[in-house]
């Protein structure tokens, strides 16, 4: 859909003097705020791999030919996998250049691969990480439902072979709204354990008989709060498009994939939506469905608190 070449003309990357010149003072990094969308299919994911093509691993080394600055590496809000797409991804990172916010927009656009486009460039607080200072995201998935699926809209679909009951989607998708522990739709997570380690204790309100005060347990590392979880259907031609939408504070790795993967079993009539709350409750990847393909996820937003990053005179 999306060419995916780079143009390698000299004038797309020669930079105005704002941008870039030896002769000015340095005026001290300055973090950076992108929102970037891109078309996953050509990419090994987001993070960047030796000898692969990445979209972390493209904005690095947009940002050192603009620059010329010993390319800062950009952190992502997460870790999009091979094929999965983004309409809002977040990244950020430092920058001594004193560039204008403009013109790094314009220069990173020109500099960039067609399939990557940053539609936002902004200085924040330095206290700012795409990351830790996220407190929603909002994922998309799209399956297609018909008989020939057109080439120009399967790599961002997951042509499904069966069809599928949008009544009995939206009732297994009702399961998960609300604060659960999603382990059994997490797959394996090398990251795990650091996180479980810097995991938020909160209040379960349990009161201790013998000590006589309420006692705080830990929050499961891998316990989130979906806020909205809807399907809904869109015609297109030769069939429709099933989409579902999922917002909440934080997802695991393959989480959505595995929330669309054990709906499926519900919408084919193999699973009752009831079957959701015991894959829950199990806390095993075993016990949930199988994991969608990648191509039909799509990062949709990052949410943040835009008051307490943002510069003054923003």
């Amino acid at each position: 859909m999306f060419s995916r070449g780079r143009t390698e003309s000299a004038n797309l990357i020669e930079m105005p003097s704002a941008i870039h010149s030896e002769t000015e003072p340095a005026l001290g990094l300055r973090t950076w705020k992108l929102t970037v969308a891109y078309d996953g299919t050509g990419f090994k994911g987001w993070q960047v791999q030796p000898g692969e093509r990445t979209v972390q691993g493209e904005l690095q080394e947009a940002l050192r030919r603009i620059t010329g600055e010993a390319a800062p590496l950009p952190q992502g809000s997460g870790r999009t996998d091979a094929g999965v797409h983004a309409l809002g991804q977040v990244a950020s990172f430092e920058l001594a250049a004193p560039i204008p916010a403009a013109s790094l927009l314009r220069a990173l656009n020109r500099t960039l691969p067609t399939a990557i486009r940053v539609l936002e460039a902004k200085p924040v607080r330095n206290t700012f990480h795409a990351r830790h200072s996220a407190v929603g995201k909002t994922y998309e998935y799209r399956i297609f439902e018909g008989a020939v699926c057109s080439p120009f809209l399967a790599p961002y679909v997951y042509a499904c072979p069966w069809p599928l009951k949008l009544e009995a989607l939206n009732e297994a998708a009702d399961a998960f709204l609300g604060e659960h522990d999603f382990l059994s739709f997490a797959a394996s997570d090398p990251d795990l354990t650091s996180r479980r380690n810097a995991a938020e204790i909160k209040d379960v309100g349990n009161l201790s008989p013998r000590l006589g005060f309420i006692v705080k347990q830990p929050r499961p590392a891998t316990a989130r709060t979906i806020f909205a979880s809807a399907w809904e259907e869109r015609a297109v031609e030769g069939g429709r498009l099933l989409i579902y939408r999922v917002r909440g504070s934080g997802f695991l790795h393959h989480m959505v994939r595995n929330l669309v993967g054990s709906m499926v079993e519900v919408g084919r009539g193999r699973l009752p939506a009831s079957a959701m709350a015991p894959m829950l409750a199990a806390r095993n990847r075993a016990a949930a469905g199988p994991t969608a393909p990648a191509q039909g996820l799509f990062l949709v937003s990052v949410e943040y608190d835009e008051r307490e990053f943002a510069l003054e005179t923003q």
